[in-house]
């Protein structure tokens, strides 16, 4: 997670006060991410979701389109079956009258006749309006047998005909019976009862196409079955569920059966007869197949997500982390410009002070050796060795403290900018000299290691005056008493550029903090009031005079700083590197 984690997350601007809202990057990052996504989800999702249902109700008002339609075709069929043979009955009855149908002979031959050219007959009879049989073609042999306590009778004689269940009968098999009521002028009124096989309806029902493990069948307005059903029982079982409500139309509902399945159910309510017409599908079988391709949709559509959240996540961190680094540069700019300043201001107040102490040493020094001059003139004093070595220790005070005062010149004359031809070992050499009383007072051995065939090169001499200074300062402060401090500089083989290594054996630096070493206000020695800008600055100035730097470093072993100075040319000081502080 450290790989990934963006630069700027861990970031706390502890100098922002009350504008901390405007530096609080996670923040603009979290604000950017949710942001962003609304906006190019919501509608995503509206849409998809607004989809879905359209196109669930599309496909389930196909469903009972279909299942309605398959249900009006089949009612009829079944209708036009029936009244065929009722017709039948009633052109037979129109041509024949009751003492011609009584006769046996050719009442078979009727019976014939029908079972040729229409089929599914099975037997037919002659009744007279007092219910008795007056003859009978068909293979039961059913003779003597009175109808009038027969409802089918009793109804015939009011509506004209009738159309019964399916039953069983005297003859003990599934049938269904249509009846004709005949009367003419001049003859007597008489019944033609007609019995059919239910053989037709199973093979009418079992022709059909139901899609959806579906299941056709016919039951009576009693729900009970008139023909097998694949799923709700045989023949003169009664339906498990409640009926559908009676239309004159064909209808197609959802609903749950029994067994609490989500089904569609067909039904037609087939007229002047008590037959209901039923198709049922399974709902979840119908829909498999948009449920096929809503999975793959689903799927496009979680892939457009994740790819949407991708690009927001990338695009969001890559903007913040981009304004995190142009205000770490401007940060650093804004420090660079201060600590210019104030090495500026530092560099004339030197300046100011050396001529000031120039001034005094220059009458000490000239006092001293007019003193001097007169006890060597005069014999008392001129022997009087004790004396003279004391005036001679006032001398070389005084010349020391003018070389002292001369270099604190030389180093405030090269704080402006100076570009100029450099001898490394004269810069090494000026901020040594600051350096020499702490070394002698902590037993740190001071090796310098620079060859005298080292070229000389164009650079800023003030900034590498800095960049040694710091470099050297930190490592004083790492080292114990009795360390060792190493400068070498070396010119590279492969390219024209000097390399110059600034070793100590101090207490070295972490992994975890050497990958922020050159970052603004990183500090290892807050409570030693560091400040986190040494080496941010030191970095900056590097790249400033066209250089790079380096670090390897080892805990309770030292660390070393490489710095690669080019001899060739020199980037003005005025032309900030394009790489941040924090590399």
């Amino acid at each position: 997670m450290q790989r990934f984690k963006p630069k700027f997350w861990d970031h706390q601007d502890a100098a922002a006060g009350p504008f901390r809202a405007m530096f609080n990057f996670r923040s603009i990052w979290l604000q950017s991410v949710l942001l962003t996504a609304a906006v190019a989800l919501v509608p995503l999702l509206f849409l998809a979701i607004l989809d879905y249902q359209v196109s669930r109700k599309a496909v389930e008002s196909e469903i009972l389109n279909r299942t309605a339609r398959l249900v009006s075709n089949t009612r009829r069929s079944i209708a036009f079956f029936l009244e065929e043979r009722k017709f039948a009955l009633q052109f037979i009855g129109l041509d024949n009258s009751a003492a011609d149908l009584s006769n046996p002979e050719r009442l078979q031959r009727i019976l014939h006749n029908l079972r040729a050219g229409l089929g599914f007959w099975s037997d037919i009879g002659v009744i007279d309006l007092s219910g008795d049989q007056l003859a009978h073609a068909g293979p039961f042999g059913i003779a003597n047998v009175n109808y009038a306590d027969q409802p089918w009778f009793r109804e015939t004689l009011d509506k004209g005909s009738h159309i019964s269940d399916v039953f069983l009968g005297f003859r003990n098999a599934p049938h269904l019976v249509i009846a004709v009521k005949h009367a003419k002028e001049n003859e007597p009124a008489f019944i033609l009862r007609a019995s059919l096989d239910i053989e037709r309806f199973n093979d009418l029902l079992g022709q059909l196409e139901v899609s959806g493990q579906g299941d056709a069948f016919i039951v009576n307005r009693d729900a009970v079955l008139q023909t097998p059903s694949r799923y709700y029982g045989n023949v003169f079982e009664r339906l498990p569920f409640a009926l559908p409500p009676f239309s004159d139309k064909t209808q197609a509902v959802e609903m749950w059966d029994h067994q609490h399945r989500d089904v569609v159910v067909g039904y037609a309510y087939i007229p002047d007869t008590p037959f209901v017409l039923m198709v049922i599908k399974q709902k979840t079988e119908l829909l498999s197949a948009w449920q096929r391709t809503r999975s793959r949709l689903m799927t496009f559509l979680g892939a457009s997500i994740l790819l949407i959240l991708l690009v927001v996540f990338g695009v969001s961190t890559y903007l913040v982390n981009n304004l995190y680094l142009a205000d770490r540069k401007r940060v650093m700019s804004l420090h660079q410009v201060e600590y210019a300043n104030k090495l500026a201001s530092i560099g004339r107040l030197a300046a100011g002070v050396a001529h000031e102490i120039n001034n005094p040493l220059a009458i000490i020094n000239e006092k001293a050796g007019l003193m001097k001059d007169l006890f060597i003139f005069r014999p008392e004093y001129g022997k009087d060795e004790k004396l003279l070595g004391m005036i001679d220790a006032i001398i070389a005070s005084v010349d020391r403290c003018a070389a002292i005062t001369r270099r604190l010149l030389n180093f405030a004359r090269h704080v402006e900018c100076n570009i100029q031809q450099v001898r490394l070992r004269n810069v090494i050499d000026d901020v040594l000299g600051f350096q020499t009383k702490e070394a002698e007072h902590r037993s740190i051995a001071i090796v310098v290691d620079i060859p005298e065939d080292l070229p000389d090169f164009v650079s800023d001499r003030g900034k590498l005056q800095q960049i040694f200074l710091n470099l050297i300062n930190n490592a004083f402060a790492a080292m114990k008493e009795g360390g060792r401090l190493v400068v070498r500089a070396r010119r590279l083989q492969d390219e024209p550029a000097i390399v110059v290594t600034v070793q100590d054996n101090g207490c070295g630096i972490g992994p975890a903090d050497l990958q922020h070493i050159f970052e603004p206000f990183f500090t290892t020695k807050s409570r030693e009031g560091g400040t986190g800008l040494g080496l941010s600055i030191t970095y900056g100035l590097v790249q400033e005079i066209g250089g790079r730097i380096s670090v390897e470093s080892q805990v309770g072993k030292g660390t070393t700083f490489t710095i690669v100075l080019p001899l060739e040319s020199c980037k003005p000081s005025g032309e900030n590197h394009e790489r941040s502080a924090g590399g």
